[in-house]
C-alpha cells in the first residue's frame, strides 16, 4: 500500500537513538588541553569521555550541544562548530546511536568547570597526555578533532579567539605551534602573517628580557579575514 501522510505508520521502521559530543579545546599554561568528564554509570564507568548526551525531540542539534555541555561542564555561550558525525554498529552498548559531534575553541580563564551528577569529575588534559581510553569511540573522536582543528588554521583565524586585545606575533606564533604541535620558521611566520592584513600595530609595547615587544591587536574592521589563507606546512622546521 502507498504511504500518505493518513496511512504513515513509523513503527513500521527501527530508529536508532541520536546523541551529541562536544570537543573543546583551549590553552592552558602554553600547551592545547581537551575538555573531559568521568563518567558516573555505566556503560564506561569511570572511563574519561567528550561531554555530550541524548537530544531531546522538542530540540535541534546544536541546542542539543550547548545543552548537555551546559548541563556536564557549566561551559555556556560558546560558539559549536559541527565537525562529523559518528555512526559505526556497535559504537555503544545500549542501542543503535548515531553522535553528531561538534568542536570549539576557548580561552580557559573565561568559563568556569563543574561536574553534573552523571559524572565524578571534569577536567582539562593536555592533548598531549590524555587518559590511554576514552569511552565509547571518543578516542577517534577526539583524534579527528584535532585533525580538523590544524586543518582549519589553514584558512580561518580560529587560533586568534585563544589572543587577549593586545598579543605580540611571537604569542601567536606560539598558540599555531601548540595547536599544530609542530615548530614553525619564525621568520616565514611573521611575514606571511603581517601580509595577510590581518593585523593592525599598536604605539604599546611590553617589557621584558632584552628589547621591549611591540604589541598588535586583530583589525576590528577584520579586512581580509574572509581572504585568509596560511600554509603553515611550508613553514615546518622539521621538513
Amino acid at each position: 500500500m502507498e504511504e500518505s501522510a493518513a496511512t504513515y505508520d513509523p513503527t513500521h521502521y527501527q530508529r536508532p537513538s541520536v546523541t551529541v559530543d562536544v570537543v573543546i579545546f583551549t590553552l592552558i599554561n602554553q600547551e592545547l588541553h581537551v575538555l573531559l568528564v568521568q563518567r558516573r554509570h555505566w556503560p564506561f564507568e569511570g572511563y574519561w569521555a567528550i561531554p555530550g548526551g541524548f537530544i531531546n525531540m522538542d530540540e535541534s542539534l546544536v541546542e542539543s550541544a550547548r545543552r548537555e555541555l551546559a548541563e556536564e561542564t557549566g561551559v555556556r555561550d560558546v560558539y559549536l562548530e559541527q565537525l562529523y558525525t559518528f555512526g559505526e554498529v556497535g559504537r555503544d552498548p545500549r542501542s543503535r546511536v548515531i553522535s553528531v559531534a561538534y568542536i570549539a575553541l576557548i580561552s580557559a580563564d573565561a568559563q568556569k568547570i563543574r561536574a553534573s551528577d552523571e559524572s565524578t569529575d571534569v577536567r582539562w588534559f593536555p592533548v598531549s597526555a590524555l587518559p590511554e581510553r576514552l569511552a565509547f569511540d571518543h578516542d577517534q573522536i577526539l583524534a579527528y578533532a584535532i585533525s580538523r582543528l590544524r586543518s582549519k588554521l589553514e584558512y580561518t583565524t580560529l587560533a586568534f579567539q585563544l589572543l587577549p586585545e593586545l598579543f605580540s606575533i611571537l604569542e601567536l606564533k606560539h598558540i599555531y605551534e601548540q595547536i599544530l604541535g609542530e615548530e614553525l620558521d619564525k621568520g616565514n611566520f611573521y611575514r606571511k602573517i603581517k601580509e595577510s592584513g590581518l593585523l593592525e600595530e599598536t604605539q604599546l609595547t611590553r617589557e621584558g628580557r632584552g628589547r621591549p615587544t611591540r604589541l598588535w591587536r586583530f583589525r576590528r574592521d577584520r579586512a581580509g579575514e574572509k581572504q585568509f589563507v596560511f600554509r603553515w606546512r611550508e613553514d615546518r622546521l622539521s621538513r
